[in-house]
């Protein structure tokens, strides 16, 4: 497993986009012998790519995928070109959809939002598990 390391795809706006994205993320973890960090970080790259395909990525853009390890850490980020703000959301028990964010933030050891010029990009960090 290499101490630090970085992978990327830019991703089109398609239905599918989302399963490539989760099918990358799967693959570099895989690569990168941190297997059990798969099925956490794999539902948080789903939740952010569906957000950045329904709500940060205009018409005629794409959408790219990241991650990055560090000695004790897997980041995982998602950049689009839209100027929304993602928020946490509070939805009612009969809502299907606004618990995303929530679930990152349950799930990762820290995530957050770094807005750019044109875009942003939400990420979140993994405590990458101790070597063997």
């Amino acid at each position: 497993m290499p101490p630090f390391a970085n992978s990327s795809t830019i991703t089109s706006l398609r239905r599918t986009s989302v399963g490539a994205s989760r099918d990358f993320v799967v693959h570099v973890l895989r690569e990168w012998q941190l297997t059990d960090l798969i099925d956490d970080i794999e539902l948080c790259a789903s939740e952010l790519a569906t957000n950045a395909l329904l709500h940060g990525v205009p018409p005629g853009r794409e959408f790219a995928v990241r991650l990055d390890l560090t000695d004790d850490l897997v980041r995982l980020a998602v950049r689009d070109s839209g100027d929304g703000r993602p928020e946490i959301q509070h939805p009612d028990e009969s809502s299907c959809s606004g618990r995303g964010l929530f679930l990152v933030g349950e799930l990762a050891a820290d995530f957050g939002i770094d807005h750019h010029v044109v875009g942003k990009t939400v990420w979140a960090a993994f405590k990458r598990p101790p070597a063997p």
